[in-house]
């Protein structure tokens, strides 16, 4: 995030993560939120019932017996016309699967806040990245927030991102769990009627309900255009990138606070980047000064938007550094490193810019992670520099031994 010169509206307001989150679909006031709560995203869904029930939202709020019945029900309601939100995490996201592969096939721009949960086996209610890792290739926008300000803005930027018109795709806002959704932080709500304004009034794009052009939806596509189509949907994603930035860019005039894909933290003559998502990134701003205070030319990338994966971009902000670290709070089992890492280094090999670059796996299941674990990162990456290669194919932060 990056203040703009706008001038700031609203009111500081100390407001958990998840409380902010539904005071965010309060204001926006969906059409259809269809739900089945889980923990830690209980709360959102709690809350915006009993605003529902207070009459404070015209919403239609379905009560429903499942998370895949949730997802069922917010398409539905997607095809029929309606701006359609929900939230879930972990376990509940899962039981989603085969719809959310559907809603990103039909266009249909729902909005999901995931509050990031490890999931099942052993059970765990803390955070990791497991859930919104898994469903990467669902063709959901993803956005991860760093703080409860970044979540509450987010999801409002999510609606207008969704449903740009040469976009029309379904985004996860993703908040780290219990770090995020269940601490309080003092963050700018805005005005009611500043929110409305920005994210406008809904505009389907071929309703089914519009009986005077009638419109099928998920027929049966067998190999003779299926193909064809799965191309088709692909041409979403680079429109997709682009609503980011100038969603990001119009909520900055409009507020005060700009986003983008990514957020460089003194790259730019940065010997040692540390590349994380989610709420470690504030914890890494703090190590970075310090390590700045003791000569190191240390410095952070924080990716913001995971899904359209903005390779050139991240390729060009890393394209200084002498060495790299990666941090995954998701663990991709059987592959040789963790998800994000898969993607940087991807990106590197792609634009021709390749710097050696460690994998760090943390913070499953909710482990800590703390400022030392951080600083020892950047003390890896002078041997990983001097060598000229990663010193570990992946590395284990906070492990018991």
């Amino acid at each position: 995030m990056a203040e703009t010169k706008a001038a700031v509206k609203g009111n500081k307001v100390a407001l958990e993560g998840n409380e902010a989150v539904a005071e965010a679909m309060r204001q926006i006031n969906p059409d259809v939120v269809a739900a089945y709560p889980i923990t830690p995203s209980t709360e959102i869904v709690q809350t915006f019932a009993q605003y529902v029930a207070d009459g404070k939202v015209e919403t239609n709020f379905v009560a429903v017996e499942s998370e895949h019945s949730a997802m069922s029900a917010c398409l539905a309601a997607a095809v029929a016309g309606g701006r359609v939100m929900n939230a879930t995490s972990a376990n509940g996201l899962a039981l989603m699967w085969e719809i959310l592969y559907v809603v990103s096939s039909l266009r249909q721009p729902v909005i999901l806040t995931v509050v990031n949960r490890a999931l099942s086996g052993n059970i765990n209610i803390h955070c990791d990245h497991s859930d919104t890792m898994g469903s990467r290739d669902t063709g959901w926008v993803q956005l991860y927030a760093e703080d409860v300000q970044e979540a509450y803005d987010n999801l409002i930027q999510g609606v207008c991102i969704g449903e740009t018109m040469d976009v029309r795709l379904p985004v996860m806002s993703c908040l780290d769990g219990f770090i995020l959704s269940h601490s309080y932080e003092l963050l700018q709500v805005q005005e009611d009627e500043d929110v409305q304004e920005f994210v406008g009034p809904y505009k389907p794009d071929n309703p089914m309900l519009d009986i005077d052009n009638p419109q099928t939806y998920g027929p049966l596509d067998l190999y003779d255009y299926y193909f064809e189509h799965k191309r088709s949907q692909m041409e979403a994603y680079p429109p997709a990138k682009q609503a980011i930035i100038d969603q990001g860019k119009r909520f900055g005039e409009a507020f005060g606070r700009e986003y983008g894909l990514i957020e460089e933290f003194m790259t730019d003559d940065a010997d040692f980047i540390v590349v994380a998502m989610g709420s470690t990134c504030g914890a890494l701003r703090d190590v970075v000064e310090a390590q700045r205070d003791n000569g190191v030319k240390a410095g952070m990338l924080k990716i913001r938007a995971f899904r359209p994966f903005p390779a050139e971009e991240i390729s060009d902000a890393l394209s200084g550094a002498s060495a790299v670290a990666v941090l995954d709070r998701a663990s991709s089992f059987g592959a040789h490193a963790g998800p994000l890492y898969h993607e940087i280094t991807s990106a590197q090999v792609t634009y021709s810019n390749i710097i050696p670059t460690n994998n760090y796996i943390y913070g499953l299941g909710g482990r800590e992670i703390l400022p030392e674990d951080l600083s020892s990162v950047f003390d890896d990456l002078h041997e990983v520099a001097e060598a000229g290669q990663p010193t570990e194919p992946v590395s284990f932060l906070g492990l018991r031994e």
